[in-house]
């Protein structure tokens, strides 16, 4: 508990020293674009709050010999590994000028590194007519190298609300560290608290009212975080099922599935080309309502009520994950779950059929199926 206790301390103190100096950086930090077709928020805030986050894991994992025995060398290596992902996302946030096809090589590379150094390779997937594939080394690379660099930009995708992307990765984080202490590993279970507790930190800052954003390096370093201590988590021991990995981080996942099969095969477009139909920028547009003429501080205070119903959405897959991670059945029934309950989510919402008990917020417009629209007040 200690790691947890000191990341978010390091994390706290970081972003707050970048929040107090914003006036001496804010020209290359500031996010100034508040009309893109992804922006939700009210105002221009750093979204460099990832260096929080980095400088946390830093500093917990070079002083964690002070208080505990942990595999110091692992513990290095796997934040070297980070490097490549997390500066390209650094550099983006300062410059706006780093493609998405750059930073995907960046963690193709990170994801790389990750199983060259400290062995983080997919090596299973308890499907028995793949798994013979998987002993195959430069194909269970490859599929290792693809799975990461999809999961950090999965979390990517997600970070477009106050709190949205870090209260997600917090949950999946401590299921992690929840599995990591069933089984005993020392490596999983130390970088998982530390990241719980850094998220932790940043997170005081971004909601509900942010002075920070995680930014495309927070996110990139914690989607990649979060890869390596899963696909290391079922490496080690092979009574912790890989469906496990699938189903706790499925919310991410499967959000950008879903955007890559609406993109080309709905809509015929690029799958790398911005929108706003996301499911949390529905949600924030049609159930907790935008509203003409919001004030600032209106505006923050539904974006922050969107990301709510998210982590609501994120908890089916979590808590069932976090209790049967060694029950392939259990977790295969889940993703089944979890997969129509965002769909038919999603398909209501787009269809202006969204269910009177999701519009819980307050002065919140309901469309119903019958085309009448009214007023959900809740004092």
């Amino acid at each position: 508990m200690v790691n947890l206790a000191a990341g978010f301390v390091c994390s706290f103190i970081v972003v707050l020293l970048i929040v107090r100096s914003s006036k001496l950086h804010g020209v290359f930090s500031l996010d100034h674009d508040l009309g893109g077709i992804q922006k939700n928020h009210a105002y221009a805030v750093p979204r460099v709050g990832g260096m929080g986050i980095a400088c946390a894991l830093v500093a917990v994992v070079l002083c964690e010999p002070l208080w505990m025995k942990a595999p110091f060398r692992e513990s290095v290596l796997l934040l070297v590994c980070a490097i490549p992902a997390f500066a390209s996302g650094v550099i983006e946030d300062l410059t706006k000028r780093v493609s998405p096809r750059v930073r995907l090589i960046c963690t193709l590379l990170s994801a790389l590194c990750g199983a060259l150094l400290i062995g983080a390779v997919v090596n299973r997937v308890d499907v028995p007519v793949l798994d013979h594939w998987m002993t195959f080394a430069p194909l269970a690379i490859g599929v290792t190298m693809l799975g990461v660099a999809g999961f950090s930009n999965a979390v990517n995708i997600i970070d477009g609300f106050n709190g949205l992307a870090a209260g997600v990765a917090m949950a999946i984080v401590a299921s992690i560290a929840y599995v990591a202490y069933s089984v005993g590993d020392e490596l999983v279970l130390s970088m998982s608290l530390t990241m719980l507790g850094a998220l932790a930190g940043f997170l005081f800052w971004n909601f509900p009212s942010p002075s920070v954003f995680l930014g495309d390096g927070g996110a990139y370093l914690t989607g990649f975080i979060i890869a390596e201590l899963l696909i290391l988590l079922i490496a080690r021991h092979p009574n912790v099922s890989a469906w496990y990995a699938c189903v706790v981080a499925i919310y991410p996942t499967f959000e950008t599935l879903f955007s890559i099969y609406r993109r080309r095969v709905c809509g015929n477009r690029d799958v790398g080309q911005p929108d706003g139909l996301h499911l949390h920028t529905l949600v924030f547009r049609r159930i907790v309502g935008k509203g003409r003429n919001a004030t600032p501080r209106q505006r923050t205070r539904r974006n922050s009520r969107t990301s709510t119903y998210l982590w609501a959405l994120n908890l089916i897959a979590v808590l069932p994950a976090t209790l049967f991670w060694d029950n392939p059945a259990v977790l295969a029934a889940t993703i089944v779950v979890f997969v129509t309950a965002y769909v038919r989510m999603y398909v209501a919402i787009v269809k202006f059929r969204t269910p009177r008990w999701l519009a819980f917020s307050a002065s919140t417009p309901v469309i119903t199926a019958s085309g009448e629209r009214g007023i959900i007040e809740r004092r």
